[in-house]
């Protein structure tokens, strides 16, 4: 199968964890990904109205991203900012150059082997099947899983039927295009940007009125993202894929789930990334990072855990952790 063309990464750097996360992020594409050969974009969000303080992240922080080959390129937040930080992703996207391939992935991701050999194809764009059943919300009075995801289609002219996964029966949360937002790719970002403003913009400030009594945050980047990517002919991924969210990455969201959930090869990859001493030194300014990888007490939570046999549902796992008071985040 011939490789897919060159295409540019995202990532949103803000200042707090998730400019400690970045660092991890490009430290694990650089060490782990080295054919790689497009852009890494780190997008930043300016200081604007929408923020209630400033969000660009530390200059030392900055200054090893690009010392890592990482472009930092600032952004403006004019619908979304401090009142819904997930629309980063959403408006960051006008950061990346028009007309090129692109994924985006949330900066909790560890890259653990070769982007470039995953076959993607950009004109037909997907996102991570990581998902639960987390939205819609099922009340008492609701209209049920049809009608909520129909209405949505309705309202941007897209085809819902062509949406559904027969296989799986009516009414059931996964018969529906849902996605986890941690990676989702497409063959032009401002276009697609545009899109995932656009339609995000109409549900948050009309929303249809099956969706009255159902919560959008944070769950509205991950409803509007299967209508974006539905609209460009796009759906979900096929197993040439499985690479993501597998052999290739790991999302890993918070280190204590982490070390609870990882194989012993991620870990071993995770702690020789973070070991040089300048990627050292500035990760352990995070709390998380000191605690969990350098004074060794993700190993602590990994014992808490049989990775063959891990409860069903994550938050067993948080709870166990947080009893054994190894919580962080």
């Amino acid at each position: 199968m011939a490789k897919p063309p060159r295409f540019n990464i995202m990532i949103v750097g803000q200042g707090g964890r998730l400019e400690y996360e970045a660092l991890l992020f490009t430290a694990s594409l650089r060490a782990y990904s080295p054919q790689f050969a497009g852009k890494l974009i780190v997008a930043e969000p300016q200081p604007g109205p929408l923020w209630d303080r400033d969000p660009r992240m530390s200059e030392p922080i900055k200054a090893q991203l690009t010392e890592m080959g990482a472009q930092i390129v600032p952004f403006q937040s004019t619908h979304f900012g401090q009142p819904y930080p997930h629309g980063n992703k959403i408006e960051g996207l006008q950061a990346l150059p028009a007309g090129e391939p692109f994924i985006f992935f949330d900066t909790d991701t560890l890259i653990t082997g070769e982007l470039a050999d995953v076959p993607f194809d950009f004109t037909r764009p997907a996102a991570s099947m990581q998902r639960t059943a987390t939205w819609p919300v099922e009340e008492l009075y609701w209209p049920g899983y049809t009608a909520i995801w129909k209405s949505l289609y309705d309202r941007f002219d897209l085809n819902f039927e062509s949406s559904l996964d027969l296989s799986q029966p009516d009414e059931y949360w996964e018969r529906y295009l849902y996605f986890n937002a941690g990676w989702f790719f497409g063959a032009d970002p401002a276009a697609f940007g545009q899109r995932f403003t656009e339609y995000a913009l109409s549900i948050r400030d009309n929303p249809p009125a099956e969706l009255v009594i159902q919560p959008l945050d944070p769950w509205l980047d991950q409803v509007v993202l299967p209508l974006v990517i539905h609209s460009f002919g796009g759906g979900r991924p096929g197993s040439e894929l499985d690479g993501l969210d597998g052999t290739a990455t790991y999302h890993y969201r918070v280190l204590p789930l982490f070390y609870a959930t990882a194989t012993d090869n991620q870990v071993a990859l995770l702690e020789e990334v973070t070991a040089p001493n300048k990627i050292k030194k500035l990760l352990k300014l995070h709390e998380p990072f000191k605690r969990m990888v350098y004074q060794k007490r993700g190993h602590k939570v990994r014992a808490l855990f049989d990775r063959q046999n891990l409860p069903r549902h994550e938050r067993a796992i948080r709870n166990q952790i947080k009893s054994a008071g190894l919580w962080m985040r």
